[in-house]
């Protein structure tokens, strides 16, 4: 069985699926949204379990201990801490007593961890990485665009909150996608919605938020040729120290990449396929055949490579890469907010139409095809429609005065592939927040319905794995009441 180690940070993972046990952070039925992951709203704890004396005196001398077993894998006792202090400094209160809901939480993650492994469920560096940079992102934003007050807030450079990030990010994912799998066949029909809510007091009806969909053109500062000259000489320097010998590729790479994820790892990749690799990356990666060779120069669309193979395997490899991306310049990014500002303008004239100039001008070849208009995949639909929590904040920013038809002042923004960009908006429609109706919210309700049955088949399916896994826990844990049946032997 492939081990899953658990450590502090991986631990932290859990945030996503512990929101729906606070009691601040909503469920999933107050979201309206469809998406397996989470549980039922939370099951009441028993008091905290009082330890005996001998508790006390063992707690205080030990730096670490062992407080459950799932399966061939452990919980610590400093991974619930770090759990909990990551609670309280997000000033998340937890709807129970955190000593039994924590470790329970972090036994059904290795669950599904365990079981992802079983059906090769996979998700790839790249969406690890943005799912990092996304968040690194929103932490900025908050403190205004000021890295350093962001490192001093955190006690952590950039590069070591990627770092940390990682494995946690990582297995989030891994969790979401096998929880995924396990109801992609649960379906409800028209008349289960009707049925479920026929009865419901209206004040009982879901509260659909103010929904916008949005218009966006982006235009891409353009990065010197002196810029890309100077990251592709440091990568051929790299690649001639290591063929003189003078030091090894996996040292530079810890050195000085900039992938977060593998940069730690020597720069390494585990054998991965064709099709979960950026395809220009791929393209060169697959055609290396002498492991003691570095490729050339490669550029992807997180930046410039230079590849070492390891290993390959059937139809995966396993490689080393160092990743180097070349900075947008000032001068650059005031170019090109000048130019939206004079698109905006004409735009406004009604010279041409924002569609057009989203078709033939924009940048973003996740919208031009659609006269700008963004999508929303966040709850695994595809719609028009956002809630303001789930734009971009700086879109999210602009839109919130704006009145239907308006197009916005020019703006900077950090893209989902974490490029620096600039863009134009335009409110296409607003709905006003609102109670539920059948006639107007139809797909809003049925999620409501789906969410909950998946929650519930999430729920047994948890309970009929607990009959077949292995539990120990500590005595002082026997006491919890616990929302999945099955913990205590």
């Amino acid at each position: 069985m492939k081990k899953l180690i658990c450590t502090a940070a991986a631990a932290l993972a859990l945030t996503a699926a512990i929101s729906a046990r606070t009691a601040t952070a909503p469920t999933q039925q107050d979201n309206n949204t469809a998406a397996p992951a989470g549980a039922d709203s939370a099951a009441t704890s028993a008091p905290a379990p009082k330890p005996t004396a001998e508790d006390v005196i063992n707690e205080a001398a030990t730096v670490d201990e062992v407080i459950w077993v799932v399966g061939d894998e452990a919980i610590l006792k400093s991974d619930v801490e770090a759990l909990r202090l990551q609670a309280a400094a997000e000033g998340v209160s937890w709807n129970g007593n955190p000593d039994c809901v924590i470790p329970e939480q972090i036994a059904v993650q290795k669950l599904y961890l365990h079981q992802a492994a079983i059906d090769s469920i996979e998700v790839t560096e790249s969406e690890v990485k943005q799912s990092v940079d996304q968040q690194i992102n929103y932490w900025l934003q908050m403190v205004g665009g000021n890295k350093e007050k962001l490192e001093e807030y955190r006690k952590q450079s950039i590069a070591e909150m990627r770092a940390s990030m990682h494995d946690e990010f990582r297995n989030q994912q891994l969790v979401q996608r096998m929880q995924e799998k396990l109801v992609e066949d649960i379906k409800v029909s028209p008349a289960d919605v009707r049925l479920y809510f026929r009865d419901m007091p209206e004040d009982s009806l879901p509260f659909v938020p103010t929904e916008v969909e949005v218009q966006i053109i982006t235009k891409t500062p353009k990065i010197e040729q002196e810029e890309i000259n100077r990251v592709k000489n440091e990568l051929r320097d790299f690649t001639d120290r290591v063929n003189r010998g003078e030091t090894t590729f996996a040292t530079l790479a810890r050195l000085y990449s900039e992938d977060p994820g593998t940069a730690r790892l020597g720069g390494e990749l585990d054998y991965t396929g064709r099709g979960m690799l950026d395809p220009a990356f791929a393209s060169v990666a697959f055609n290396l055949t002498d492991p003691k060779k570095i490729s050339k120069v490669v550029e992807s669309e997180f930046g410039f490579h230079i590849i070492q193979l390891i290993d390959k395997r059937g139809d995966k490899i396993k490689c080393r890469h160092i990743l180097l991306k070349p900075q947008v310049s000032q001068e650059a990014i005031d170019k090109q907010t000048a130019r939206l500002d004079s698109v905006a303008d004409e735009i406004r004239k009604g010279t041409f139409t924002f569609e057009d100039a989203a078709t033939f001008i924009s940048d973003d070849k996740d919208t031009r095809g659609s006269q700008g208009l963004m999508a929303n995949t966040i709850e695994g639909t595809h719609t028009s429609k956002f809630r303001m929590q789930d734009l971009p904040t700086e879109v999210a920013r602009m839109v919130d005065t704006m009145q239907v038809g308006q197009v916005s002042a020019p703006f900077q923004m950090v893209n989902n592939k974490g490029k620096t960009v600039c863009a134009i908006v335009k409110l296409k429609s607003r709905v006003e927040g609102h109670r539920a109706t059948i006639t107007e919210d139809f797909q809003t309700m049925k999620n409501v319905v789906l969410a909950k049955r998946r929650n519930e088949y999430l729920k047994e399916w948890v309970n009929n794995k607990l009959r077949t896994t292995y539990v120990r826990m500590n005595d002082r844990y026997k006491d919890c009441q616990f929302e999945h049946e099955g913990w205590i032997k």
